[in-house]
C-alpha cells in the first residue's frame, strides 16, 4: 500500500477557529472521495485540528488508501475497543492502545479474565456502538497538565495516570478524544467519525505486563485488524488463514524438517536430514555467491575473551547474555554474539598493505544470545547460525564495496523469489544514542549511501534499525503472502578501526599508516530464520535445487522394480537425491502420496517405459511432461538444479 496526498494552498489568516475539516469540504466540494487526516507543518493530524490562523500553509491530505490513513483507522478502533471493553466489565483499568503493524491492540486490566469467548461479544458490543450511531464523532480536546491529571483521577485510570506523571510531564498540550461517554488520554489523531469502523475483526487475546515490564502488574492485550472495506478485511484475513496453513512449525513437523526438544533446550534446534538438506543446499548457495564476489572463507571459536567484545561494542554481558565462565583465575571468557570481534583479528593477524584491500571475510558462524520472550521453531532462539560478512578498504574503496554488499543482497533475495525489495535507510537521528564518529562523518557517508543505491536503481526509505557504530541500509522484501521481513544490512563502523578499539591500519602507497574502513554486510541474516521464513515462503514446496527429496521413482508393477532400480542408480550418481516407492499399490495412491510430501518430479515406469527404456516425467504441478530418455530427463533436471530456476511460483502447491 503506498502513500496518497494531495496538497492544497490555504491562506485563512483573516479567519479564526477554522478546522481541517472545513478545509478539506471546501477543497473537495462535488467530490466523491473525503481526506481520513491532514500534514500539517510536518506532521499528520486529524480532520479535528483547528488550522493556525496567522499565515499562509499548506496542507497535504491523507486519503484513505495510504498507510497513514489505514493507521489512524486502526487506532480509532483501538480507542472503540477500549470505549466497549468498559461499557461490558465497568471498572476497566486502560493501558496503551496504539495501531501496529496489520492491526491494532489494547492492553487492560478488568474485574475477571477475558478469553478466546468472549471476542465475539466484544465485537458485537462495538459493532452495536458503530451501527446504532452511538459510534458518534471523535471530538479532540486540549487540556492543561493539572486538568488531565484530574481527569484520570475522576475516570479512575491509574496507568494512564502514571503514564502522564512519568513521561508528558513536560508536554505542553495534552490530548483527550471523546466519543459519546468516553474520555481518553491520547496522542491521536484519530477519524473524524466511528461510521469509518465498520470493518475490523478481533484476532486474539494474549497476556502482558504494563509497560512489558515482568515485574509490573499483569494485563491482558486484545489483538484486533480493521480496513476501510469489507473486502480489504476479507484479504486479509484470507492471508492470515494461509499463512496458518504454512506455518513452518506446522510444515517443519509434517516435512520431518526439524525438531525442537526440552531435553536439548529451548531455543536451540536440531536439524533432521531432510531439514539438513535444505540447510546445506543454502550454504553451498551463499558459498559460491560471496566467493564469487570476493570474499574469502574464515573460521573463528564460538567463544572468546571478555575484553575482545568488549573493544567492538558488542557487549554480551547485559541482560541478553549468558553466564561468564573462567579458564583460569585471571580469565574470564563469553559465547559470542556476532563474528566481527574475531574478524578484526584476523586482519591483524599480520601488517596490511594497500596492495591487499578491499579485504573480504565471511563466516557461517555460530553465535548465542539470551533472548527473553517466547521461542517457538525456527524465528527466534537462541543459539543460530549467522552469515556474517565484514570488508576492510580504503576510504577511496568504501562507496563501491558498500554498493557491492547491496549488489549482493539484492540478488540473494532475488533468486528466491521475493518481491518488492525495499532499502531502508538507518541514519543518524536526535535519539540520545551515542554515536560513533563525528556529525560531519555521518552526513557525508548518508549522503554516499543514497547515491550508492540509486546507482542500483533502488529507492530508499527512512526507518531501517540505527547502529550506533555508523551509517548503513537494511533490505526488507514481501514473501509470497505479503508479509514484510528484514533480510540483511549493510553498515558502515566508524568504532572498531579506531584508535580507542582496535586500532586498525594499513600501508599505503605513501609507505604511511592509515586507517581503513569497516563495513558490515549480513546477507540474509540467520539461517534458521531465513529457512523458517522460506518454508512459510514456499509453502513447504521447495523449488528443485533446494528440495530434500527432488525426484521419486514409482512403478506401475513390481515387474518393473528392477528396470527402475536402474534408473535409480543412474539420477544418483550424477547428484540428485532420487528415491523409489516401490511398493504394490495402484499409481493414483503413489502419485497422491508424493504430492502430498511435496516431491517436485515423480518419474513414471511401465511397460512402455521399459520397452522405450524412457521415462515419463511428471511435474508435481503442471502434472505430465511426457516421456524422456533417462539420459535426456537427467540433463534437463541438473539444467534445472545448476540455474536454480524457480519453475513455479513460490506457495504454488
Amino acid at each position: 500500500m503506498g502513500r496518497s496526498f494531495r496538497k492544497f494552498d490555504f491562506n485563512i489568516s483573516s479567519l479564526i477557529q477554522i478546522r481541517v475539516i472545513d478545509a478539506a469540504r471546501a477543497a473537495h466540494a462535488g467530490r466523491k472521495t473525503m481526506p481520513i487526516a491532514a500534514r500539517l507543518k510536518g506532521s499528520i493530524v486529524g480532520l479535528q485540528t483547528i488550522l493556525p490562523s496567522t499565515k499562509d500553509f499548506e496542507l497535504e491530505f491523507i486519503y484513505p488508501n495510504s498507510e497513514e490513513a489505514l493507521a489512524i483507522l486502526r487506532h480509532s478502533a483501538a480507542h472503540l475497543l477500549a470505549r466497549s471493553l468498559l461499557r461490558l466489565f465497568p471498572g476497566t483499568r486502560l493501558g496503551f492502545g496504539p495501531s501496529v503493524k496489520d492491526g491494532f491492540y489494547c492492553d487492560f486490566k478488568t474485574s475477571r479474565e477475558i478469553t478466546e469467548s468472549d471476542l465475539p461479544m466484544i465485537e458485537s458490543e462495538m459493532r452495536s456502538l458503530v451501527a446504532g450511531g452511538e459510534g458518534g464523532s471523535f471530538e479532540c480536546l486540549e487540556v492543561s497538565f493539572e486538568r488531565a491529571v484530574r481527569i484520570l483521577e475522576e475516570t479512575g485510570q491509574p496507568f494512564k495516570l502514571e503514564h502522564l506523571r512519568t513521561r508528558l510531564r513536560e508536554n505542553e498540550k495534552i490530548f483527550f478524544y471523546r466519543q459519546g461517554e468516553f474520555l481518553d488520554m491520547s496522542r491521536g489523531p484519530h477519524v473524524m467519525s466511528a461510521e469509518l469502523l465498520q470493518h475490523f475483526r478481533l484476532m486474539s487475546v494474549t497476556e502482558t505486563h504494563w509497560r512489558g515490564d515482568p515485574s509490573r502488574e499483569s494485563l491482558q492485550r486484545i489483538y484486533g485488524t480493521a480496513f476501510f472495506s469489507e473486502e480489504k478485511l476479507n484479504e486479509h484475513l484470507k492471508r492470515l488463514e494461509e499463512a496458518k496453513k504454512r506455518d513452518h512449525r506446522h510444515l517443519g513437523r509434517q516435512l520431518e524438517l526439524y525438531a525442537v526438544d526440552p531435553r536439548v533446550g529451548t531455543g536451540v534446534v536440531l536439524w533432521l536430514p531432510k531439514g539438513a538438506v535444505i540447510r546445506r543446499e543454502l550454504e553451498n548457495f551463499l558459498f559460491e555467491e560471496q566467493t564469487r564476489n570476493g570474499f574469502q572463507r574464515v573460521y573463528s571459536p564460538e567463544i572468546g575473551r571478555v575484553g575482545l567484545f568488549r573493544m567492538s561494542g558488542k557487549n554480551p554481558y547485559s541482560e541478553r547474555s549468558y553466564p561468564l565462565f573462567g579458564a583460569d583465575r585471571s580469565d574470564s571468557y563469553a559465547l559470542r554474539p556476532t563474528c566481527g570481534s574475531q574478524h578484526v583479528v584476523i586482519y591483524q593477524n599480520h601488517p596490511r598493505s594497500y596492495r591487499e584491500l578491499p579485504l573480504r571475510f565471511f563466516e557461517f558462524g555460530n553465535v548465542c544470545r539470551y533472548e527473553s520472550g517466547e521461542y517457538s521453531g525456527l524465528k527466534r532462539l537462541r543459539a543460530f547460525t549467522r552469515n556474517d560478512a565484514h570488508v576492510f578498504c580504503s576510504e577511496e574503496q568504501a562507496a563501491d564495496e558498500f554498493r557491492h554488499c547491496v549488489e549482493m543482497l539484492q540478488k540473494h533475495l532475488l533468486t528466491f523469489g521475493f518481491s518488492n525489495l525495499r532499502i531502508q535507510t538507518c541514519f543518524r537521528s536526535e535519539n540520545g544514542i551515542s554515536y560513533s564518529g563525528t556529525r560531519e562523518m555521518w552526513e557525508r557517508w548518508e549522503k554516499v549511501i543514497l547515491e550508492e543505491c540509486s546507482k542500483l536503481g533502488l529507492v530508499t526509505y527512512p526507518g531501517g534499525e540505527v547502529h550506533p557504530e555508523g551509517p548503513g541500509i537494511d533490505c526488507t522484501v514481501e514473501d509470497s503472502l505479503g508479509r514484510e521481513w528484514h533480510f540483511g544490512t549493510v553498515h558502515i563502523d566508524f568504532k572498531v578501526p579506531g584508535e580507542e578499539a582496535f586500532d586498525l591500519s594499513y600501508v599505503g602507497t605513501d609507505n604511511v599508516l592509515h586507517r581503513p574502513m569497516m563495513i558490515h554486510c549480513t546477507p540474509l541474516d540467520s539461517f534458521e530464520r531465513f529457512i523458517g521464513v522460506l518454508i512459510e515462503h514456499f509453502a513447504g514446496a521447495f523449488p528443485l535445487w533446494m528440495a530434500p527429496e527432488q525426484v521419486r521413482i514409482l512403478i506401475v508393477s513390481p515387474k518393473y522394480e528392477k528396470y527402475a532400480r536402474e534408473v535409480e542408480d543412474k539420477f544418483r550418481k550424477q547428484g540428485i537425491r532420487v528415491t523409489g516407492d516401490y511398493r504394490s499399490e495402484k499409481i493414483g495412491a503413489k502419485i497422491r502420496r508424493a504430492q502430498v510430501q511435496l516431491v517436485p518430479y515423480m518419474l513414471i515406469i511401465g511397460e512402455r517405459e521399459l520397452e522405450g527404456r524412457t521415462v515419463a516425467v511428471r511435474d508435481r504441478v503442471s502434472g505430465s511432461q511426457g516421456n524422456l530418455v533417462v539420459e535426456e530427463a537427467i540433463r534437463s533436471f541438473l539444467r534445472e538444479i545448476r540455474d536454480r530456476k524457480l519453475k513455479h511460483d513460490p506457495g504454488t502447491v
